[in-house]
């Protein structure tokens, strides 16, 4: 057996009028310098690893009141068995706290029982050449949020612990602006009957598609999520169409918009709504078109479109250095381009 991990200790002197639950109130009171996001501090409480008055406490609501010490065990950050490798980045922004980049279609984020290598944390770790994020116990690039390996486009990378915690926090409270480009099968239009009879499906203002559903894993097929409406976890998406193409209209090109970021959520949710990614292969994108309605071409591009066609757009979210509003957009790749103007869009 291997030695157990070295762990460093965190004292917390619960300030006035805390919260009544101890997460809560730690969520506050925890040093800023701890780096210790409120799930990094739920799971801390859940791995026993944090002590009230000296005993080991493992419920998240236990009580706790102005002056009580806590003390908080966390694991020393490791090295992680992964190599660098020297891989080209399209690096949007980058500073001594944090970078955005442009991940292309087919990049894995991070390694994984069947991408070992050539992630996006292969390439980060040679262009950071050892300036690591340790956040989550692994000293590894601190990635806050993941795309899928077939999405393209933006995602925000921490260069720090402090700045992981403070970009952690803002994806935690919805408070990160993204917005998606996506190829969807048909058009979502208020005045379809089928949709208003979707469960979870409404329409705001300005003919904007509102999905509301729980989502959780699969039952049966663990690589795909399923939409729910009792447990699992909240998830809302909106999305409105950019450009329909095709007479009567086949396909879309629709702009969406996260108010929860779930595994999937976009994929699932439209496939859910009738309007799947063209291209996907999990949730079914590849629907049965009217060759009357498109030119061969346009049908040929729709039908054989290799990915899903989905890509992360826009990027907006605030400094955790500075406080200063960033606000990032990444053009279309080539290959939704292409597809687009094999659609009928201008060049």
């Amino acid at each position: 057996m291997g030695a157990a991990p070295l762990r460093t200790s965190v004292t917390v002197r619960i300030g006035a009028d805390p919260p009544p639950r101890l997460d809560k109130a730690l969520a506050r009171d925890v040093p800023e310098a701890a780096s210790l996001s409120r799930t990094r501090l739920a799971r801390l409480i859940a791995e026993g690893a944090v002590c009230l008055g000296g005993a080991v406490v493992n419920d998240p609501k236990a009580k706790v009141v102005e002056g009580d010490i806590v003390e908080i065990s966390v694991p020393t950050a490791v090295e992680v068995d992964v190599v660098a490798q020297e891989i080209a980045l399209d690096v949007v922004f980058e500073d001594d706290d944090l970078i955005v980049i442009n991940k292309p279609a087919g990049m894995v984020v991070h390694p994984a029982p069947g991408s070992p290598d050539g992630t996006l944390v292969n390439a980060l770790l040679h262009h950071f050449g050892g300036t690591l994020s340790g956040v989550g116990g692994e000293k590894r690039p601190g990635i806050v949020h993941r795309i899928d390996k077939e999405t393209s486009g933006l995602l925000v990378v921490a260069k720090s612990d402090s700045a992981h915690h403070g970009l952690a926090a803002q994806f935690e409270a919805h408070s990160v602006e993204r917005k998606y480009l996506a190829v969807v099968n048909g058009m979502p239009d208020a005045a379809d009957p089928r949709l208003r009879g979707i469960r979870g499906a409404s329409f705001e203002a300005g003919n904007i598609l509102k999905l509301t559903t729980q989502l959780a894993r699969h039952k049966t097929d663990r690589q795909r999520q399923a939409v729910l409406f009792e447990g699992g976890r909240h998830a809302v998406t909106r999305a409105r169409v950019v450009t329909p193409f095709g007479a009567p209209p086949q396909v879309a090109l629709i702009e969406c918009w996260l108010e929860t970021g779930r595994t999937h959520q976009i994929r699932v949710h439209m496939a859910h709504a009738g309007h799947g990614l063209i291209g996907d292969p999990v949730y079914g994108g590849r629907r049965k078109l009217n060759a009357r309605a498109l030119s061969p071409g346009a049908l040929d591009a729709a039908q054989h479109f290799p990915r899903q066609a989905l890509h992360a757009a826009l990027l907006g979210f605030e400094h955790p250095g500075t406080g200063e509003m960033l606000r990032f957009e990444a053009a279309l790749p080539e290959d939704m381009a292409n597809l687009l103007q094999e659609l009928g869009a201008p060049a």
